[in-house]
């Protein structure tokens, strides 16, 4: 097998892992709700698109008040992210902010499990 398709074989495993990750949420989170593997599928890449291109600039932005906070903001900027990509994808909705923190926690802490795992 070439490097490159381990590699995307890899990010494809990454991606559904990412998707089940985010309907466990859902069944944990009230007020997160995705409706299936498709829109959970979708909520995934759209958000890996949107913590590689908005996140950073956001980040970048709002670093003095991240470091008043000592690190805290960005739990709330990971919940604010969520909640972009619960509106662009259809069938993954985010009622209230809170529920997008918590999403957000558990979404980190459970990638934090997988990267340890690997």
């Amino acid at each position: 097998m070439y490097y490159h398709d381990e590699a995307m074989l890899h990010w494809i495993l990454s991606l559904v892992i990412s998707a089940v990750i985010l309907l466990i949420i859902s069944r944990i989170v009230t007020g997160f709700e995705i409706d299936g593997f498709g829109p959970a599928l979708i909520a995934a890449l759209v958000i890996g698109v949107i913590n590689a291109v908005v996140r950073p600039v956001l980040a970048f932005l709002t670093f003095p008040i991240t470091i008043l906070t000592l690190g805290l903001f960005l739990f709330v900027l990971n919940g604010l992210m969520l909640k972009l990509a619960s509106t662009l994808v259809p069938g993954f909705r985010i009622k209230g902010f809170m529920p997008a923190i918590w999403g957000a926690l558990l979404l980190a802490i459970a990638n934090l499990l997988i990267d340890w795992i690997k």
